[in-house]
């Protein structure tokens, strides 16, 4: 007996692009009802290309349900060596394979907030990428900006491209989310699922521990923290229900590690207190962590020692 064929679906790849700070991974986290990117108030919390699927009931049409597979961006910004270098290539890249592009924008943002903040050096190539694909601007935190001045930051973006859709939300709160996604699935071609049903990303639970763990750091140390951190887990056991995880700390200096582990080892038992319970949630299960700091000179100048920390597309 020969299987009935899937049922079609909106089916498709939608870049989540944008400057620093926007709210991009927000927004992601906020879609997929879980904790898988990274989120803090210090530009540049995303380094990677993040992957989230998600299914959305399409009311009245047909086909009437879509599979978004969304792609997280670090924020697109110049800067210099290969670390800035892989996450501009990174958000450019996605936006580029995208089917779609949300091209997300901060509604507080007074200067950053209008179509002529693309044509500014920092932001050069944003425009061009999202401009090849159909694309939806997602004005974002409308909950916190003047709302006298979101009709005409509307209005400037309704004339940036033929047919573009302008959709005000709020990703910290979720208003107005639910109908962002209607319209991304239905700029969705029409065909197979993508990924299996139930697949929420393709990232390790590895990964989104040194995700959960950097994004501790930026809570806990605030604007002490030095930019070239990284997270490494490097051992992961199970064992009688519990995860035992041990995760080393990079920074690129001598004078670096005694930030984070502060006077006496208090600055990374507070940390490590928080990521426990943070990664105990996230994954389901308690957790013992342990970590520990390693200073590897100049790594985020170094192609060799990103490689070695992940920054390569790598998802493993």
């Amino acid at each position: 007996m020969v299987d009935a064929p899937a049922p079609e679906v909106r089916a498709g790849f939608c870049a989540i692009v944008g400057l620093p700070n926007v709210g991009k991974s927000t927004l992601l986290n906020r879609i997929l009802g879980r904790h898988l990117v990274a989120v803090s108030a210090k530009p540049q919390t995303t380094r990677d290309r993040i992957l989230g699927v998600h299914m959305v009931e399409l009311p009245g049409e047909t086909p009437d349900h879509a599979q978004i597979a969304y792609v997280d961006t670090p924020g697109v910004q110049t800067g210099k060596g290969p670390l800035r270098r892989y996450m501009r290539d990174a958000a450019l890249a996605a936006a580029a394979d995208a089917d779609v592009v949300l091209l997300l924008i901060d509604a507080t943002d007074k200067k950053g907030r209008l179509p002529e903040r693309l044509g500014e050096a920092d932001a050069a190539g944003l425009g061009d990428a999202a401009l090849r694909k159909p694309m939806i601007i997602g004005l974002n935190k409308v909950d916190r900006a003047d709302k006298p001045g979101i009709l005409p930051v509307i209005e400037a973006w309704s004339k940036f491209q033929p047919g573009v859709e302008v959709v005000p939300l709020s990703a910290l709160s979720g208003d107005n989310v639910a109908a962002l996604e209607q319209v991304i699935a239905k700029k969705l071609p029409t065909g197979p699922r993508l990924f299996p049903e139930g697949m929420v990303t393709d990232r390790s639970e590895r990964f989104i521990a040194q995700e959960i763990i950097r994004e501790q750091l930026y809570h806990q140390l605030g604007k002490e923290l030095p930019y070239a951190c990284a997270v490494q887990v490097e051992t992961w056991t199970e064992r009688k229900g519990e995860l035992v995880i041990g995760a080393v700390i990079f920074v690129e200096r001598d004078t670096q590690k005694p930030i984070v582990v502060g006077r006496a080892g208090h600055r990374i038992r507070e940390l490590g207190i928080a990521s426990r319970q943070a990664l105990a949630e996230a994954l389901g299960k308690p957790v013992h962590l342990n970590l520990f700091v390693k200073v590897v000179e100049q790594w985020s100048q170094a192609e060799r020692e990103l490689a070695k920390l992940g920054y390569t597309g790598d998802k493993s």
